[in-house]
């Protein structure tokens, strides 16, 4: 089966690559939950990336980037609930730093919630099933099946991001360690609930392409 050139699958994934590194609602999620939870929370977060971008390809190429870019309302709804939730997280996590100044351990229960929150956030996310549909057919050679390409380019981006979420959790844990103190500790609280409020206010703010 045939695809594009091998220059053209470079060059895609020297862009997505350039693409991916630019902090979004997503990557503020990831360090936001590295910083206030540490390094056992990393695996989850890569996972509900990885998870929640391979949802928002899938939804693109079944036509659900078609129906947003062409309805406002539902383009609207989705960037809604996706924005309020990350405000509610972000809510969350500064309760939780004003509250309690100890270090808080991950629990296997509180990864689950972590896993879920971050797939929610990457999925729910209607940048990024417009982004598959208009960045996607940039590489796609047009003497060449479509489909087959498609999937492949969107494997592979799936892939770099669950990379590119795994380096910025562990620049944030890492980060996380050298502040070992309780008021530390209360810190990155604060910090990561204002990345994800910041991010959810984001999202909301963000317009359909015209």
């Amino acid at each position: 089966m045939e695809f594009m050139s091998l220059g053209t699958y470079l060059a895609f994934l020297v862009a997505s690559a350039v693409l991916l590194v630019i902090p979004g609602p997503t990557v503020l999620t990831v360090v936001s939950y590295s910083l206030s939870h540490g390094r056992r929370a990393g695996v989850p977060l890569t996972v509900a990336v990885a998870l929640g971008d391979a949802t928002a390809l899938t939804m693109s190429l079944l036509g659900l980037g078609a129906l947003l870019a062409a309805s406002a309302f539902w383009f609207t709804l989705v960037k809604l609930i996706g924005g309020i939730y990350l405000i509610y997280m972000g809510v969350g996590l500064l309760r939780s730093g004003r509250g309690d100044s100890a270090a808080t351990p991950v629990k296997p229960g509180s990864r689950r919630r972590l896993f879920a929150d971050t797939y929610m956030v990457t999925a729910l996310n209607p940048k990024s099933i417009l982004f598959f549909v208009a960045f996607l057919p940039q590489f796609v050679d047009p003497a060449v099946h479509a489909a087959p390409q498609l999937w492949l380019l969107g494997t592979s981006f799936v892939i770099l991001a669950a990379i590119n979420a795994a380096m910025y959790a562990v620049f944030a844990t890492s980060a996380r360690r050298v502040l070992t103190s309780a008021s530390a500790r209360r810190y990155l609280h604060l910090t990561g609930g204002s990345l994800l409020t910041a991010a959810g206010i984001w999202a909301l703010l963000v317009r359909r392409p015209v």
